[in-house]
C-alpha cells in the first residue's frame, strides 16, 4: 500500500473497504465515490493578458499598516495595446485625480494616513520587523479612536507608538535611538508616550538588559566570550538586586565593559557609554557596584 492509496473507512453501501486514490475515496468493491476533494489550495492567479509568463496575484495581502487595510484600488499608467489620446486621455486623467482624492474622506483619515506613513518610515530606519510596524499602526489607531491626538503632534504619537510597541515586545531600542530618527523631538515623544501609557494602560515592563548585549557587542567589536561573560554578570546583578531602578541599557553596557576587562579586550568607558546612550558616570556607578 502506497502513501497515496491507504485504507480510510468502510463503504456506507456494501461495507467493503475503501481506498484513497488521488483526490477521491472510492470503494474497492462497488466503486462508490465516498468523498472527493478537488480544491486547489494554492494561490489564485488572475492575469488575463499572459498567464504563462506574467502571472499576477488578485491583489496585495491585507495589512494593518494602511489606513484602508490595503484594499485601495489604483488607476495605473501601464501601457496597453490601445493608446488613449485626446478627450479619452483627459477623461482618464480626471478620473485618476478624483479617485486619489476620494481615497481619503475625512481629516481624521488624512491624519491616520500621515501617521502610518511616519511609522513605516521610522520602522524601516530602525530596521524593525513587519510585526512591530503593524502593531504600532494599530496602537496609533487606538490612540486616535480615544481622541488622544487632539492638540498633540502626529509625529510624536507615531514615534511614541513605535517606542511603546518595542517596549511591549521586549525589543531593545532606547529612547535616544527613536528620537534620533524620528521627526519629533524628545519632549513631543515623551508627552505622547505618557498619554498612551496613561490612557490605554499599556502592559509595559522593564526591558531585560540581555536584549542589548548582542547589539552592543557588535558595535564595540568585542568577542563572543565577552558577551557570554556579560550575560553571566547580568544574572549576578539580578541576583544581587542591582538592576532595580537602573537604566537597562546602562546595566548592559556596564556588564559588557566589565566582561571586556576580564577578557583582556580594550574598550573605554566613554565608548561603552556612547553605545548605550548613557553618561560615563552612570556606567561607572553600575560598574563599581558590580565589582563590589
Amino acid at each position: 500500500m502506497s502513501t497515496t492509496q491507504h485504507l480510510t473507512e468502510v463503504c456506507p453501501e456494501c461495507h467493503s473497504r475503501v481506498r484513497t486514490r488521488g483526490s477521491e475515496t472510492v470503494c474497492t468493491e462497488c466503486g462508490l465515490v465516498v468523498a472527493e476533494d478537488n480544491l486547489d489550495r494554492g494561490p489564485e492567479w488572475r492575469s488575463f493578458d499572459d498567464d504563462d509568463t506574467d502571472r499576477k496575484r488578485t491583489g496585495a495581502p491585507l495589512t494593518r499598516s494602511r489606513h484602508d487595510r490595503g484594499l485601495t484600488t489604483e488607476i495605473g499608467y501601464k501601457n496597453s495595446s490601445v493608446r488613449l489620446t485626446g478627450r479619452k486621455r483627459r477623461r482618464v486623467m480626471r478620473m485618476r485625480r478624483q479617485h486619489n482624492r476620494a481615497r481619503i474622506s475625512s481629516k481624521a483619515e488624512r491624519n491616520r494616513v500621515y501617521g502610518f506613513t511616519e511609522i513605516r518610515r521610522l520602522v524601516g530606519a530602525l530596521q524593525l520587523s513587519a510585526n512591530i510596524r503593524d502593531r504600532a499602526c494599530v496602537l496609533f489607531e487606538s490612540a486616535q479612536g480615544e481622541d488622544l491626538l487632539r492638540g498633540r503632534s502626529i509625529e510624536g504619537f507615531a514615534s511614541a507608538a513605535v517606542y511603546a510597541t518595542c517596549r511591549t515586545s521586549a525589543v531593545s531600542r532606547t529612547l535616544d535611538e527613536i528620537v534620533e530618527r524620528a521627526r519629533a523631538d524628545r519632549s513631543e515623544l515623551t508627552a505622547a508616550y505618557d498619554a498612551l501609557n496613561r490612557e490605554l494602560g499599556l502592559p509595559i515592563g522593564p526591558i531585560d538588559p540581555r536584549e542589548y548585549l548582542p547589539r552592543f557587542t557588535s558595535r564595540l567589536d568585542l568577542s563572543m566570550e565577552s558577551e557570554r561573560r556579560a550575560e553571566t554578570l547580568v544574572t549576578k546583578a539580578e541576583r544581587e538586586d542591582l538592576i532595580s531602578g537602573r537604566n537597562p541599557s546602562g546595566v548592559a553596557a556596564a556588564c559588557l565593559y566589565a566582561a571586556a576587562s576580564d577578557c583582556d579586550e580594550r574598550v573605554t568607558q566613554r565608548a561603552a557609554a556612547e553605545v548605550a546612550d548613557v553618561t560615563p558616570v552612570t556606567l561607572r556607578s553600575t560598574y563599581h557596584d558590580l565589582r563590589e
